[in-house]
Parts: C-alpha cells; sequence; structure tokens
C-alpha cells in the first residue's frame, strides 16, 4: 500500500499524462506497491480536482466486466471509474483523435437513471425499477499508460480507461430482453465485430447493480439522470482521424461517433 504522498504523486503523473498527451510507465511497474485501494483512492484525487475546477459527475462506467477480461487482469469483480459532463460526446460533432493518447471505442448497452439507486443493497429489480431508458451507446476508451500496458491497479487509478461516450435516445426496459440483445460496430459503414449484451456478466443490469453496491462502500450514490455504462458487448476497436463509427442495437436502434 501506498502513502498518502505516494497516491498524490501517481495522480499528479496521470494528471499530467493526460493532459499533455504524454504516456507513462505501468504504475504497476513504477510503484510495485500499489493496490486496488490505492488505486480507487488515485483515482478519487484526480476526479475531486476535476470537480473543483468546475466539473459535474454525469455517471459511471463498469469497466471489466466480461468473464475473459477478469481472468486476463486476474480478477474476480469488475473496476469502475467516473463519467463527467465534458465526456459527453455528440454524434453530429467529429472528436479530434489527437486529443487522445491511445483512443479506442467500445459498444455498449447504456443505462439512463430516473430515479436514485439504492447503494449496498441494491437488487437487479431495483435496477430495472430506476431506469428510465436503456440507450445505445459508444464508449471512447483511452489510456495515460504507454501502449495499454495495463494491469489492474493501471486501469483503475487511470479512471478506468474512461475518455468519453456517446448515447443515443434508447427506450424504456419495459419488456426488453436485456440478455440478448445485438450489437454490431461499423466502420466507415463497413462491419468491424458483433456482440451481444450478455457478455456483460451475463446480464448488464447485474453489473449496474454491482456497481451500485460498490460505490456505496465510498460513500456515493447512483442518481436520476445518471448515465451507467455497464461494459463492452464487443472488444475494443482502436480509433484514427477522419473514421466514423456506428453501432447498431436490436431494440434500441443506434448511435454514431466520427473521429477528425
Amino acid at each position: 500500500m501506498l502513502t498518502e504522498e505516494q497516491r498524490a504523486e501517481v495522480a499528479d503523473r496521470l494528471w499530467a499524462a493526460e493532459r499533455e498527451r504524454a504516456p507513462i510507465p505501468p504504475l504497476t511497474e513504477t510503484d510495485p506497491g500499489i493496490d486496488v485501494v490505492d488505486a480507487y483512492e488515485i483515482q478519487l484525487v484526480n476526479i475531486r480536482r476535476r470537480l473543483a475546477a468546475g466539473g459535474v459527475v454525469r455517471g459511471h462506467k463498469v469497466g471489466l466486466s466480461s468473464k475473459a477480461m477478469q481472468q486476463m487482469m486476474g480478477v474476480h469483480e469488475p473496476d469502475y471509474g467516473h463519467l463527467l459532463a465534458d465526456m459527453a460526446l455528440r454524434p453530429d460533432e467529429p472528436v479530434a483523435a489527437g486529443r487522445y493518447c491511445y483512443p479506442r471505442v467500445e459498444v455498449e448497452v447504456g443505462f439512463v437513471l430516473g430515479a436514485d439507486l439504492p447503494g449496498e443493497g441494491c437488487t437487479e429489480a431495483d435496477v430495472l425499477a430506476a431506469t428510465e431508458r436503456v440507450v445505445p451507446a459508444i464508449e471512447l476508451i483511452d489510456s495515460r499508460i504507454a501502449d495499454w500496458r495495463i494491469r489492474l491497479a493501471d486501469t483503475i487509478a487511470d479512471n478506468a480507461s474512461s475518455a468519453g461516450y456517446v448515447i443515443g435516445d434508447g427506450v424504456p426496459p419495459d419488456g426488453l430482453d436485456l440478455t440478448a440483445i445485438d450489437a454490431t460496430l461499423y466502420r466507415d459503414g463497413e462491419f468491424v465485430v458483433a456482440g451481444r449484451s450478455d457478455a456483460v456478466l451475463g446480464d448488464p443490469v447485474v453489473a449496474v447493480a454491482w456497481l451500485a453496491r460498490k460505490v456505496a462502500s465510498f460513500g456515493v450514490r447512483l442518481h436520476a439522470g445518471h448515465v451507467v455504462l455497464p461494459g463492452s458487448c464487443t472488444r475494443a476497436i482502436d480509433v484514427a482521424g477522419g473514421q466514423t463509427f456506428t453501432a447498431t442495437f436490436s431494440e434500441l436502434g443506434s448511435v454514431s461517433l466520427s473521429f477528425k
């Protein structure tokens, strides 16, 4: 475990790496004593810094929500990061790929909450009752760690590799089989990858309920109006300037994100 001073110093390095687009070596190599508790505290140092500068939390994202990724990282549960207002992207406004270190996109079945979720006792039924809309989503992820050479503590400290997101209108959850939503990603009109919503812990609702319980241990609640991205239905895809990605979802519609 790191000291408070060491955590602050690591947070400063990540902060500079993001703003200068200058990736740093893996924290698990430069600070081998770092553990998961350290990593979440480091994440929170930089989230508080954003909030102090006027940032607003608009939701959270879940990472490592597939069994394959958990096995690769040697963990038994997902991780999470914060979504801030300045991460919200628009389908009609191309994003400068050069703003990021190693941008990638992921295809997700997103949730927009219409009511606050309970904390430690949150169930899947609570999630469905509180969900206003289930939405098509593309998450933009990035790593401030050089060459995506990440282990668990690296990505958690780096706000779960969050960078941005775009969501479509979506539909209410009533009557949807949220374990069987097909998702397909196209790049400039050409098929790239396909997946299904049950790639996310068997059911993305499970990931949202896990998140509500997990953040409660840090004194955080998921509130009405928040966006929750529960994890990707597919592998992540590298991004380059000039590309347009469109994700289509059975039952939910589609959403696009362009880069310049």
